[in-house]
Protein backbone atom coordinates (compact mmCIF):
# COMPACT_ATOMS: atom_id res chain seq x y z
CA UNK A 1 0.00 0.00 0.00
CA UNK A 2 1.32 3.44 -0.94
CA UNK A 3 1.99 6.08 1.70
CA UNK A 4 -0.78 8.27 0.30
CA UNK A 5 -3.29 5.40 0.48
CA UNK A 6 -2.12 4.57 4.00
CA UNK A 7 -2.71 8.16 5.11
CA UNK A 8 -6.19 8.23 3.57
CA UNK A 9 -7.19 4.96 5.22
CA UNK A 10 -5.93 6.02 8.68
CA UNK A 11 -7.59 9.43 8.48
CA UNK A 12 -10.83 7.80 7.33
CA UNK A 13 -10.65 5.48 10.34
CA UNK A 14 -10.03 8.44 12.66
CA UNK A 15 -13.03 10.29 11.24
CA UNK A 16 -15.24 7.23 11.69
CA UNK A 17 -14.00 6.70 15.24
CA UNK A 18 -14.74 10.31 16.20
CA UNK A 19 -18.27 10.02 14.85
CA UNK A 20 -18.73 6.69 16.63
CA UNK A 21 -18.12 8.04 20.13
CA UNK A 22 -21.28 10.13 20.68
CA UNK A 23 -23.41 7.62 18.80
CA UNK A 24 -22.19 4.67 20.83
CA UNK A 25 -22.44 6.54 24.14
CA UNK A 26 -25.98 7.58 23.26
CA UNK A 27 -26.95 4.03 22.30
CA UNK A 28 -25.48 2.71 25.56
CA UNK A 29 -27.61 5.15 27.54
CA UNK A 30 -30.68 4.09 25.55
CA UNK A 31 -29.92 0.46 26.43
CA UNK A 32 -29.54 1.42 30.14
CA UNK A 33 -25.92 0.26 30.35
CA UNK A 34 -22.62 1.96 31.17
CA UNK A 35 -21.21 3.94 28.19
CA UNK A 36 -18.02 1.86 28.38
CA UNK A 37 -20.16 -1.20 27.70
CA UNK A 38 -21.04 0.33 24.35
CA UNK A 39 -17.50 1.51 23.62
CA UNK A 40 -16.02 -1.91 24.41
CA UNK A 41 -18.50 -3.51 22.01
CA UNK A 42 -17.76 -0.88 19.38
CA UNK A 43 -14.00 -1.34 19.18
CA UNK A 44 -14.11 -5.16 19.47
CA UNK A 45 -16.79 -5.61 16.78
CA UNK A 46 -15.18 -2.95 14.61
CA UNK A 47 -11.78 -4.67 14.75
CA UNK A 48 -13.08 -8.20 14.23
CA UNK A 49 -15.36 -7.22 11.33
CA UNK A 50 -12.63 -5.14 9.70
CA UNK A 51 -10.03 -7.92 9.91
CA UNK A 52 -12.15 -10.96 9.00
CA UNK A 53 -15.34 -9.50 7.50
CA UNK A 54 -16.55 -9.79 3.94
CA UNK A 55 -16.91 -6.08 3.26
CA UNK A 56 -13.76 -3.93 3.49
CA UNK A 57 -14.69 -0.32 4.16
CA UNK A 58 -17.72 -1.11 6.31
CA UNK A 59 -17.71 0.12 9.91
CA UNK A 60 -19.37 -1.93 12.62
CA UNK A 61 -20.09 -1.08 16.22
CA UNK A 62 -22.70 -0.83 18.95
CA UNK A 63 -25.76 0.14 16.90
CA UNK A 64 -29.06 1.79 17.72
CA UNK A 65 -31.13 -1.18 16.58
CA UNK A 66 -29.40 -3.35 19.17
CA UNK A 67 -29.83 -0.67 21.84
CA UNK A 68 -33.57 -0.37 21.30
CA UNK A 69 -34.06 -4.12 21.44
CA UNK A 70 -31.76 -4.46 24.48
CA UNK A 71 -33.37 -1.75 26.60
CA UNK A 72 -36.41 -3.77 27.62
CA UNK A 73 -34.30 -6.83 28.41
CA UNK A 74 -31.89 -4.88 30.63
CA UNK A 75 -34.69 -3.11 32.50
CA UNK A 76 -36.59 -6.34 33.12
CA UNK A 77 -33.81 -8.86 33.70
CA UNK A 78 -30.52 -6.98 34.17
CA UNK A 79 -27.35 -6.43 32.18
CA UNK A 80 -26.06 -10.00 32.65
CA UNK A 81 -28.96 -11.28 30.54
CA UNK A 82 -27.91 -8.79 27.89
CA UNK A 83 -24.42 -10.30 27.77
CA UNK A 84 -25.93 -13.80 27.51
CA UNK A 85 -28.22 -12.61 24.71
CA UNK A 86 -25.33 -11.17 22.71
CA UNK A 87 -23.34 -14.38 23.12
CA UNK A 88 -26.31 -16.29 21.68
CA UNK A 89 -26.71 -13.68 18.95
CA UNK A 90 -23.10 -14.19 17.92
CA UNK A 91 -23.57 -17.95 17.80
CA UNK A 92 -26.69 -17.62 15.65
CA UNK A 93 -24.92 -15.27 13.25
CA UNK A 94 -22.02 -17.68 12.89
CA UNK A 95 -24.45 -20.55 12.27
CA UNK A 96 -26.16 -18.37 9.66
CA UNK A 97 -22.80 -18.04 7.92
CA UNK A 98 -21.86 -21.70 8.42
CA UNK A 99 -25.00 -22.82 6.56
CA UNK A 100 -24.28 -20.21 3.87
CA UNK A 101 -27.59 -18.38 4.16
CA UNK A 102 -26.12 -15.07 3.04
CA UNK A 103 -27.71 -15.57 -0.37
CA UNK A 104 -31.07 -14.80 1.27
CA UNK A 105 -30.16 -11.12 0.88
CA UNK A 106 -31.18 -11.56 -2.76
CA UNK A 107 -34.77 -11.94 -1.57
CA UNK A 108 -34.85 -8.28 -0.51
CA UNK A 109 -36.46 -6.23 -3.33
CA UNK A 110 -34.88 -2.98 -4.48
CA UNK A 111 -37.93 -1.03 -3.32
CA UNK A 112 -37.40 -2.39 0.20
CA UNK A 113 -33.75 -1.33 0.06
CA UNK A 114 -34.71 2.22 -0.95
CA UNK A 115 -37.35 2.42 1.80
CA UNK A 116 -34.85 1.08 4.32
CA UNK A 117 -32.22 3.63 3.32
CA UNK A 118 -34.65 6.56 3.30
CA UNK A 119 -36.12 5.58 6.65
CA UNK A 120 -32.69 5.18 8.15
CA UNK A 121 -31.66 8.63 6.87
CA UNK A 122 -34.68 10.15 8.60
CA UNK A 123 -33.92 8.25 11.81
CA UNK A 124 -30.30 9.46 11.77
CA UNK A 125 -31.40 13.07 11.27
CA UNK A 126 -34.10 13.04 13.94
CA UNK A 127 -31.79 11.27 16.40
CA UNK A 128 -29.56 14.35 16.38
CA UNK A 129 -32.36 16.56 17.70
CA UNK A 130 -31.98 15.07 21.17
CA UNK A 131 -28.64 16.88 21.47
CA UNK A 132 -30.46 20.22 21.32
CA UNK A 133 -32.35 19.37 24.49
CA UNK A 134 -31.51 19.74 28.17
CA UNK A 135 -33.08 18.21 31.24
CA UNK A 136 -35.69 20.27 33.10
CA UNK A 137 -35.75 20.12 36.93
CA UNK A 138 -38.45 17.47 36.74
CA UNK A 139 -36.26 15.35 34.44
CA UNK A 140 -38.15 15.88 31.20
CA UNK A 141 -36.20 16.95 28.08
CA UNK A 142 -36.82 20.54 26.90
CA UNK A 143 -35.25 22.70 24.19
CA UNK A 144 -32.11 24.57 25.11
CA UNK A 145 -32.22 28.30 25.89
CA UNK A 146 -32.14 30.47 22.73
CA UNK A 147 -28.52 31.53 23.26
CA UNK A 148 -27.24 27.97 23.67
CA UNK A 149 -29.44 26.74 20.83
CA UNK A 150 -28.14 29.40 18.42
CA UNK A 151 -24.56 28.60 19.46
CA UNK A 152 -25.10 24.91 18.72
CA UNK A 153 -26.76 25.69 15.39
CA UNK A 154 -23.89 27.99 14.43
CA UNK A 155 -21.29 25.29 15.08
CA UNK A 156 -23.45 22.75 13.23
CA UNK A 157 -23.61 25.13 10.26
CA UNK A 158 -19.81 25.53 10.25
CA UNK A 159 -19.35 21.78 10.30
CA UNK A 160 -21.83 21.22 7.47
CA UNK A 161 -20.34 24.02 5.37
CA UNK A 162 -16.79 22.66 5.64
CA UNK A 163 -17.88 19.03 5.18
CA UNK A 164 -19.89 19.80 2.04
CA UNK A 165 -17.58 22.34 0.42
CA UNK A 166 -14.12 20.83 1.04
CA UNK A 167 -14.50 17.94 -1.46
CA UNK A 168 -15.00 20.54 -4.22
CA UNK A 169 -11.55 21.93 -3.45
CA UNK A 170 -9.61 18.80 -2.54
CA UNK A 171 -10.18 15.17 -1.62
CA UNK A 172 -6.79 14.74 -0.01
CA UNK A 173 -8.23 15.22 3.47
CA UNK A 174 -11.48 13.73 4.87
CA UNK A 175 -14.11 16.46 4.73
CA UNK A 176 -15.98 15.18 7.80
CA UNK A 177 -12.82 15.30 9.90
CA UNK A 178 -12.10 18.80 8.57
CA UNK A 179 -15.60 19.86 9.58
CA UNK A 180 -15.11 18.51 13.10
CA UNK A 181 -11.74 20.22 13.45
CA UNK A 182 -13.11 23.53 12.07
CA UNK A 183 -16.02 23.65 14.51
CA UNK A 184 -13.76 22.67 17.40
CA UNK A 185 -11.20 25.34 16.46
CA UNK A 186 -13.91 28.04 16.29
CA UNK A 187 -15.31 27.01 19.67
CA UNK A 188 -11.87 27.16 21.31
CA UNK A 189 -10.78 30.37 19.56
CA UNK A 190 -13.91 32.26 20.58
CA UNK A 191 -14.16 30.68 24.01
CA UNK A 192 -17.62 29.37 23.26
CA UNK A 193 -19.25 27.34 26.00
CA UNK A 194 -21.40 24.63 24.49
CA UNK A 195 -22.30 20.99 24.97
CA UNK A 196 -19.37 18.64 24.45
CA UNK A 197 -18.95 14.91 24.05
CA UNK A 198 -18.03 14.73 27.73
CA UNK A 199 -21.48 16.07 28.67
CA UNK A 200 -22.99 12.81 27.46
CA UNK A 201 -20.76 10.66 29.68
CA UNK A 202 -17.12 10.02 30.47
CA UNK A 203 -15.39 7.66 28.06
CA UNK A 204 -12.31 7.09 30.21
CA UNK A 205 -11.63 3.49 31.08
CA UNK A 206 -9.23 0.56 31.01
CA UNK A 207 -8.89 -2.57 28.93
CA UNK A 208 -11.98 -4.79 29.13
CA UNK A 209 -11.76 -7.98 31.16
CA UNK A 210 -13.00 -11.46 30.33
CA UNK A 211 -16.42 -11.97 31.85
CA UNK A 212 -18.80 -14.91 31.56
CA UNK A 213 -22.48 -13.89 31.77
CA UNK A 214 -23.72 -14.46 35.31
CA UNK A 215 -27.05 -16.06 34.46
CA UNK A 216 -28.61 -19.45 35.13
CA UNK A 217 -27.71 -21.71 32.22
CA UNK A 218 -31.17 -23.21 31.81
CA UNK A 219 -34.08 -23.47 29.38
CA UNK A 220 -35.83 -20.64 31.21
CA UNK A 221 -32.90 -18.33 30.44
CA UNK A 222 -32.93 -19.49 26.82
CA UNK A 223 -36.62 -18.67 26.55
CA UNK A 224 -35.91 -15.16 27.84
CA UNK A 225 -32.95 -14.31 25.62
CA UNK A 226 -33.80 -16.16 22.38
CA UNK A 227 -36.44 -13.65 21.14
CA UNK A 228 -33.89 -10.85 21.51
CA UNK A 229 -31.12 -12.70 19.70
CA UNK A 230 -32.08 -11.74 16.14
CA UNK A 231 -29.80 -9.26 14.38
CA UNK A 232 -29.89 -7.96 10.81
CA UNK A 233 -26.70 -6.58 9.24
CA UNK A 234 -26.65 -7.76 5.62
CA UNK A 235 -28.75 -4.83 4.32
CA UNK A 236 -25.90 -2.46 5.10
CA UNK A 237 -23.52 -4.80 3.29
CA UNK A 238 -25.78 -4.69 0.24
CA UNK A 239 -25.99 -0.88 0.30
CA UNK A 240 -22.21 -0.45 0.50
CA UNK A 241 -21.78 -2.87 -2.40
CA UNK A 242 -23.91 -0.47 -4.46
CA UNK A 243 -22.00 2.64 -3.31
CA UNK A 244 -18.56 1.20 -4.03
CA UNK A 245 -19.60 -0.86 -7.07
CA UNK A 246 -17.97 -3.94 -5.57
CA UNK A 247 -19.25 -7.26 -4.32
CA UNK A 248 -19.22 -8.13 -0.62
CA UNK A 249 -19.30 -11.61 0.90
CA UNK A 250 -22.43 -11.91 3.07
CA UNK A 251 -21.56 -15.26 4.66
CA UNK A 252 -18.07 -14.13 5.65
CA UNK A 253 -19.45 -10.85 6.97
CA UNK A 254 -22.06 -12.67 9.03
CA UNK A 255 -19.36 -14.94 10.46
CA UNK A 256 -17.22 -11.93 11.42
CA UNK A 257 -20.17 -10.04 12.91
CA UNK A 258 -21.10 -13.11 14.92
CA UNK A 259 -17.54 -13.60 16.16
CA UNK A 260 -17.37 -9.91 17.09
CA UNK A 261 -20.60 -10.07 19.07
CA UNK A 262 -19.56 -13.32 20.75
CA UNK A 263 -16.16 -11.97 21.82
CA UNK A 264 -17.54 -8.53 22.68
CA UNK A 265 -20.14 -9.96 25.05
CA UNK A 266 -17.49 -12.06 26.80
CA UNK A 267 -15.54 -8.84 27.42
CA UNK A 268 -18.45 -6.76 28.67
CA UNK A 269 -19.80 -5.39 25.38
CA UNK A 270 -23.45 -4.67 24.57
CA UNK A 271 -23.40 -6.08 21.04
CA UNK A 272 -23.78 -4.43 17.67
CA UNK A 273 -23.78 -4.75 13.92
CA UNK A 274 -22.87 -2.83 10.77
CA UNK A 275 -23.45 0.92 11.13
CA UNK A 276 -24.62 2.56 7.95
CA UNK A 277 -23.96 6.15 9.05
CA UNK A 278 -20.37 5.56 10.08
CA UNK A 279 -19.80 3.32 7.05
CA UNK A 280 -20.82 6.15 4.73
CA UNK A 281 -18.61 8.58 6.66
CA UNK A 282 -15.72 6.16 6.17
CA UNK A 283 -16.43 5.73 2.46
CA UNK A 284 -16.76 9.46 1.90
CA UNK A 285 -13.43 9.96 3.67
CA UNK A 286 -11.78 7.56 1.24
CA UNK A 287 -11.76 4.39 3.34
CA UNK A 288 -12.06 1.40 1.03
CA UNK A 289 -9.80 -1.21 2.62
CA UNK A 290 -9.66 -3.15 5.86
CA UNK A 291 -7.13 -0.72 7.29
CA UNK A 292 -9.75 2.01 7.74
CA UNK A 293 -11.89 -0.25 9.90
CA UNK A 294 -8.88 -1.49 11.85
CA UNK A 295 -7.81 2.12 12.38
CA UNK A 296 -11.31 3.08 13.57
CA UNK A 297 -11.35 0.30 16.15
CA UNK A 298 -7.80 1.10 17.28
CA UNK A 299 -8.58 4.80 17.66
CA UNK A 300 -11.66 3.94 19.73
CA UNK A 301 -9.52 1.92 22.11
CA UNK A 302 -6.96 4.74 22.33
CA UNK A 303 -9.76 7.20 23.15
CA UNK A 304 -10.81 4.99 26.06
CA UNK A 305 -7.30 4.44 27.40
CA UNK A 306 -5.42 7.70 26.85
CA UNK A 307 -7.39 10.22 24.80
CA UNK A 308 -10.63 10.54 26.71
CA UNK A 309 -10.02 14.06 28.02
CA UNK A 310 -9.23 15.39 24.56
CA UNK A 311 -12.20 13.69 22.88
CA UNK A 312 -14.61 14.77 25.62
CA UNK A 313 -13.81 18.43 24.84
CA UNK A 314 -14.99 18.20 21.20
CA UNK A 315 -18.20 20.24 20.72
CA UNK A 316 -21.13 17.93 20.29
CA UNK A 317 -22.42 20.23 17.54
CA UNK A 318 -19.47 19.25 15.33
CA UNK A 319 -20.45 15.60 15.37
CA UNK A 320 -24.13 16.46 15.00
CA UNK A 321 -23.30 18.44 11.86
CA UNK A 322 -21.46 15.47 10.38
CA UNK A 323 -24.43 13.20 11.06
CA UNK A 324 -26.79 15.66 9.37
CA UNK A 325 -24.60 15.50 6.27
CA UNK A 326 -24.60 11.71 6.48
CA UNK A 327 -28.40 11.68 6.69
CA UNK A 328 -28.67 13.89 3.60
CA UNK A 329 -26.22 11.70 1.67
CA UNK A 330 -27.92 8.51 2.76
CA UNK A 331 -31.40 9.53 1.62
CA UNK A 332 -32.13 8.41 -1.94
CA UNK A 333 -33.40 11.68 -3.41
CA UNK A 334 -33.93 10.09 -6.82
CA UNK A 335 -36.66 7.93 -5.32
CA UNK A 336 -38.88 11.00 -4.91
CA UNK A 337 -38.74 11.68 -8.65
CA UNK A 338 -39.20 8.02 -9.52
CA UNK A 339 -42.42 7.60 -7.55
CA UNK A 340 -44.50 8.88 -10.45
CA UNK A 341 -42.76 6.55 -12.93
CA UNK A 342 -42.43 3.21 -11.15
CA UNK A 343 -45.33 0.78 -10.50
CA UNK A 344 -47.66 1.78 -7.69
CA UNK A 345 -46.89 -1.28 -5.61
CA UNK A 346 -43.17 -0.42 -5.59
CA UNK A 347 -44.04 3.07 -4.40
CA UNK A 348 -46.26 1.57 -1.71
CA UNK A 349 -43.46 -0.72 -0.53
CA UNK A 350 -40.96 2.16 -0.38
CA UNK A 351 -43.33 4.39 1.60
CA UNK A 352 -44.36 1.62 4.01
CA UNK A 353 -40.79 0.52 4.71
CA UNK A 354 -39.71 4.15 5.25
CA UNK A 355 -42.59 4.85 7.67
CA UNK A 356 -42.18 1.59 9.58
CA UNK A 357 -38.42 2.20 9.87
CA UNK A 358 -39.09 5.62 11.41
CA UNK A 359 -41.94 4.50 13.67
CA UNK A 360 -40.66 1.10 14.82
CA UNK A 361 -37.33 -0.43 13.82
CA UNK A 362 -35.39 -1.66 10.82
CA UNK A 363 -36.10 -5.36 11.24
CA UNK A 364 -39.88 -4.90 11.35
CA UNK A 365 -39.71 -2.52 8.38
CA UNK A 366 -37.73 -4.92 6.20
CA UNK A 367 -40.00 -7.87 7.03
CA UNK A 368 -43.09 -5.75 6.31
CA UNK A 369 -41.63 -4.62 2.98
CA UNK A 370 -40.71 -8.14 1.91
CA UNK A 371 -44.18 -9.45 2.84
CA UNK A 372 -45.93 -6.68 0.89
CA UNK A 373 -43.63 -7.14 -2.11
CA UNK A 374 -44.21 -10.91 -2.05
CA UNK A 375 -47.99 -10.51 -1.90
CA UNK A 376 -47.96 -8.00 -4.76
CA UNK A 377 -45.73 -10.32 -6.80
CA UNK A 378 -48.11 -13.22 -6.19
CA UNK A 379 -51.13 -11.11 -7.14
CA UNK A 380 -49.53 -9.85 -10.37
CA UNK A 381 -48.49 -13.34 -11.45
CA UNK A 382 -51.94 -14.69 -10.63
CA UNK A 383 -53.48 -12.15 -13.01
CA UNK A 384 -51.15 -13.29 -15.79
CA UNK A 385 -52.63 -16.80 -15.96
CA UNK A 386 -54.47 -17.08 -19.31
CA UNK A 387 -56.08 -19.83 -21.33
CA UNK A 388 -56.64 -20.33 -25.03
CA UNK A 389 -59.55 -22.63 -25.91
CA UNK A 390 -59.54 -24.71 -29.09
CA UNK A 391 -62.79 -26.54 -29.94
CA UNK A 392 -63.06 -29.49 -32.32
CA UNK A 393 -66.07 -31.77 -32.93
CA UNK A 394 -64.54 -34.65 -30.93
CA UNK A 395 -62.47 -32.86 -28.29
CA UNK A 396 -61.64 -29.60 -26.60
CA UNK A 397 -58.18 -28.21 -25.79
CA UNK A 398 -57.32 -25.72 -23.04
CA UNK A 399 -53.92 -24.18 -23.74
CA UNK A 400 -52.68 -22.69 -20.46
CA UNK A 401 -50.19 -19.78 -20.21
CA UNK A 402 -48.58 -18.53 -17.00
CA UNK A 403 -47.90 -19.91 -13.54
CA UNK A 404 -50.33 -22.10 -11.66
CA UNK A 405 -49.93 -21.67 -7.89
CA UNK A 406 -51.92 -20.80 -4.77
CA UNK A 407 -52.87 -17.29 -5.92
CA UNK A 408 -54.07 -18.38 -9.37
CA UNK A 409 -55.64 -21.74 -8.49
CA UNK A 410 -59.16 -20.34 -8.08
CA UNK A 411 -58.98 -18.47 -11.36
CA UNK A 412 -57.68 -21.63 -13.03
CA UNK A 413 -60.75 -23.67 -12.10
CA UNK A 414 -63.06 -20.98 -13.52
CA UNK A 415 -61.65 -21.49 -17.00
CA UNK A 416 -63.28 -24.92 -17.35
CA UNK A 417 -66.88 -26.02 -18.05
CA UNK A 418 -66.89 -29.79 -17.46
CA UNK A 419 -70.66 -30.26 -18.04
CA UNK A 420 -70.57 -28.62 -21.47
CA UNK A 421 -67.22 -30.12 -22.53
CA UNK A 422 -66.93 -33.21 -24.79
CA UNK A 423 -65.80 -36.66 -23.69
CA UNK A 424 -62.09 -35.95 -24.14
CA UNK A 425 -60.55 -32.72 -22.85
CA UNK A 426 -56.90 -31.80 -23.25
CA UNK A 427 -55.01 -29.43 -20.95
CA UNK A 428 -51.71 -28.23 -22.43
CA UNK A 429 -48.85 -26.95 -20.25
CA UNK A 430 -46.33 -26.06 -22.96
CA UNK A 431 -46.36 -22.43 -21.81
CA UNK A 432 -47.33 -22.94 -18.16
CA UNK A 433 -45.75 -24.25 -14.98
CA UNK A 434 -47.06 -25.98 -11.88
CA UNK A 435 -45.51 -24.18 -8.91
CA UNK A 436 -46.87 -25.60 -5.64
CA UNK A 437 -49.23 -28.03 -3.90
CA UNK A 438 -52.20 -25.68 -4.39
CA UNK A 439 -51.74 -26.12 -8.14
CA UNK A 440 -51.66 -29.91 -7.71
CA UNK A 441 -54.85 -29.81 -5.67
CA UNK A 442 -56.54 -27.63 -8.29
CA UNK A 443 -55.57 -30.04 -11.10
CA UNK A 444 -56.68 -33.07 -9.11
CA UNK A 445 -59.99 -31.43 -8.23
CA UNK A 446 -60.57 -30.56 -11.88
CA UNK A 447 -59.72 -34.10 -12.96
CA UNK A 448 -62.20 -35.37 -10.36
CA UNK A 449 -64.98 -33.17 -11.77
CA UNK A 450 -64.44 -34.61 -15.23
CA UNK A 451 -64.15 -38.12 -13.87
CA UNK A 452 -67.47 -37.81 -12.00
CA UNK A 453 -69.11 -36.89 -15.32
CA UNK A 454 -67.56 -39.90 -17.06
CA UNK A 455 -65.14 -37.76 -19.01
CA UNK A 456 -61.39 -37.76 -19.26
CA UNK A 457 -58.88 -34.94 -18.77
CA UNK A 458 -55.55 -35.40 -20.58
CA UNK A 459 -52.46 -33.43 -19.58
CA UNK A 460 -49.87 -32.62 -22.21
CA UNK A 461 -46.64 -30.63 -22.43
CA UNK A 462 -45.63 -31.03 -18.79
CA UNK A 463 -42.02 -30.21 -17.91
CA UNK A 464 -40.00 -32.91 -16.22
CA UNK A 465 -40.30 -31.25 -12.79
CA UNK A 466 -44.07 -30.76 -13.14
CA UNK A 467 -44.45 -34.35 -14.33
CA UNK A 468 -42.58 -35.53 -11.23
CA UNK A 469 -44.74 -33.43 -8.93
CA UNK A 470 -47.95 -34.92 -10.31
CA UNK A 471 -46.69 -38.51 -10.26
CA UNK A 472 -45.31 -38.40 -6.73
CA UNK A 473 -48.21 -36.54 -5.10
CA UNK A 474 -49.97 -38.79 -2.59
CA UNK A 475 -53.31 -37.18 -1.67
CA UNK A 476 -55.49 -40.26 -1.35
CA UNK A 477 -57.03 -39.68 -4.78
CA UNK A 478 -56.66 -42.19 -7.62
CA UNK A 479 -53.90 -40.92 -9.89
CA UNK A 480 -54.35 -42.10 -13.48
CA UNK A 481 -51.40 -42.36 -15.86
CA UNK A 482 -50.04 -38.95 -16.78
CA UNK A 483 -51.79 -38.74 -20.14
CA UNK A 484 -55.11 -39.73 -18.55
CA UNK A 485 -55.13 -37.92 -15.20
Amino acid sequence: MKVSELRVEVLAGLTSALSLVPEVVGFALVAHVNPLTGLYAAFIICLVAAIWGGRPGMISGAAGSMAVVSAGLVVQHGVEYLFATIVLTGILQMLFAWFRLGKLIRMVPHSVMIGFVNGLAIVIAFAQLQHFHVRAPNGTPVWMAPTGLLTMLGLVAITIAVTVSLPRLTKAFPSALAGILAATAVAFALGIRTKTVGDLASIQGSLPRFHLPQVPYSLDTLRIILPYAVVETLLTLNLIDEITDTVGRPNRESMAQGAGNFLGALFGGMGGCAMIGQSIINLNAGGRKRLSGIAAGSFLLSFILVGSRLIERIPLAALVGVMFVVAAQTFNWKSLRLMAKIPRHDTLVMVVVTLVTVLTNLAVAVVAGIVIAALVFAWDHAQQLEVEIIDTPASKTYRLRGSLFFASATQFTRFFTPREDPQDVFLEFDHARIMDSSALEAIEALAGRYRDLGKRLHLRGLSQSCDKLLRTKDSGATMLPLEEL
